[in-house]
Formats: structure tokens, C-alpha cells, sequence
């Protein structure tokens, strides 16, 4: 659904930027790993196209909030950046495919890389309710990089962080530490939303370990609704054929081991569709 919300309050989060907007209608149907796409510039601008952005926390104060985390990239997200109370922005959502949730109680590492562990958190508190055991591991490039360290601990049974200048945690990427989390825990399943380097990386050692792993892709999205084809992906479907798949649509969140991250960004000769015959693809 399309609304008007008003921005409650704007905060600064180490390098990142947070705003909590009311938005009832969005705030009521959302599930973890939806996101919103906002319009940015203002009623008279040249940025046509929305920006996609993460839900952090749902509440239901003023009949329901949901708080949006980014950080300040460009034109659109500057602009959002300094948005303050009682400002307006319109906003569509929730929008695409939210996180599987398990059946049973089930031992699951979250694994979140910079903002993209903004996601993880309204899906450990759905895990937590089912009786599942959560575990985090969350990196970035710096200390003021690893989103969300101080409510992980709070939340979780175990918090691994690293960084890579070393400033936090462990030295390394989270997928230097992934391994002995998921041996330690008996992991059960993995959760994870990152850049997609770090989605192909956790991808391969969840595999290795043979467990299940969700992830919440990160696609640049212009439209949010599945109409412009700016974020299609080459994915394995249950018949074994590669589709080139919207993030937005059918996503973000895919079970890694259908992505075929080596060819992202391209169109492999052997999709559906493509010049080279859509023959099925074998792992």
C-alpha cells in the first residue's frame, strides 16, 4: 500500500542513518525481511525513482511505526538523511518476499554484514517467539560499521562482531568467524543479509556444513514493485532451470544455495530466455 507518513524521530547510528515513520497500513502487514521503497526530493525534483530501504523495528505506537535504516550515498539518500519531525514522505510497502520462519524450534546464526544487519533484528524477535535459539554474527569495515552489536547482545545467545581494520571484535569478515559459530551452536539454519560478496561467501560455508541457509539480497531497486527489471538476478528454480528473477518480486530473500552469485550481474548463456538456449543448470 501506498501512504503518507509522518517522520517521527531521525537519529544518528555510528555511520548509519535511522528514521522511524508512522505508517499504520505498512507497519500492520509487515514481516521480517519486507522493505519500503520512499520517493526522495521532495514533490518537485529530477529523482524519479524511489530508493528501497530496510525496516529496523516495527512498533505500534500511533497506530504503527516502522523504522528505516540507510546510510547517506548519494543525491536520494542525502535527502532522506535530512528529513526531521513532522516531515512527510510517501512511502509503498510492505514490498517483497519476508524470511521463511521454521516450523519448529530450530537453532539459527544470523549472520549481517554494515546496515544489512538492520533486517536481522525483527526476524530474531519471530524467531526468539518460536522457541528457536539465535545466535549473531555481524561485521563491517569498521567499529561504526557493525550495525545493531549492543541489542544483539541483548537478544542473543551468543554475539560474535568483527571488523575488518580490527578497530571491533575479531579481525576478518564474518565469514572468517562463521564457521566455528555454526560448529559451536549445532547450527541448525542460517540467516544472513550482507553485500553480495558476503552472501556468497556465507552461502558457501553453510553449505559445507550442509544446513539451510536464507538470504536477503542487496540489489539496487528502482522501482520496488517489480516493473523495471532493474534487479533481476539469475536464480535456479525448483526444475533446475536459472530464471533471471526480480529482487524485489520474488525476492529478497531466496534460499542461497539457488543464487547463482558468480553471475550476478550478467545473463548466463543458459537461462531461460537467453541467447544461449536456457539449457538447465548443473551444480
Amino acid at each position: 500500500m501506498q501512504v503518507t507518513g509522518t517522520v517521527l524521530t531521525t537519529r544518528r547510528v555510528d555511520a548509519y542513518h535511522a528514521l522511524t515513520v508512522v505508517a499504520p497500513g505498512i507497519a500492520e502487514r509487515y514481516r521480517p525481511g519486507h522493505f519500503v521503497s520512499v520517493a526522495v526530493g521532495g514533490a518537485h525534483t529530477s529523482m524519479v525513482t524511489r530508493r528501497a530501504l530496510s525496516i529496523h523495528d516495527v512498533k505500534s505506537d500511533y497506530g504503527g511505526t516502522v523504522e528505516l535504516v540507510f546510510t547517506a550515498s548519494g543525491p536520494g539518500t542525502s535527502w532522506l538523511a535530512e528529513r526531521r519531525a513532522r516531515d512527510t514522505l510517501d512511502l509503498v510497502g510492505p514490498l517483497g518476499r519476508p524470511f521463511p520462519l521454521p516450523r519448529d524450534p530450530v537453532n539459527c546464526v544470523l549472520v549481517g554484514a554494515e546496515y544489512g544487519s538492520a533486517v536481522l533484528f525483527p526476524l530474531a524477535d519471530a524467531l526468539l517467539a518460536r522457541g528457536c535459539r539465535v545466535d549473531f554474527v555481524l561485521g563491517g569495515a569498521g567499529a561504526d560499521r557493525v550495525f545493531g552489536a549492543m541489542r544483539a547482545r541483548r537478544i542473543a545467545e551468543t554475539t560474535t562482531l568483527t571488523t575488518e581494520d580490527g578497530s571491533l571484535g575479531v579481525r576478518g569478515k564474518v565469514t572468517d568467524a562463521l564457521p566455528s559459530v555454526i560448529a559451536d551452536t549445532r547450527a541448525d539454519a542460517v540467516y544472513a543479509c550482507a553485500p553480495m560478496s558476503a552472501l556468497r561467501a556465507v552461502t558457501a560455508v553453510a553449505m559445507e556444513f550442509d544446513i539451510p541457509v536464507q538470504v536477503a539480497v542487496e540489489e539496487s531497486m528502482a522501482c520496488g514493485i517489480g516493473v523495471c527489471m532493474t534487479c533481476v538476478i539469475p536464480v535456479i528454480g525448483d526444475d533446475g532451470a536459472t530464471r533471471m528473477v526480480r529482487a524485489c518480486a520474488e525476492g529478497p530473500v531466496f534460499r542461497g544455495e539457488r543464487v547463482r552469485f558468480e553471475d550476478v550481474g550478467t545473463i548466463p548463456f543458459d537461462a531461460l530466455g537467453a541467447p544461449g538456449g536456457g539449457a538447465r543448470h548443473v551444480s
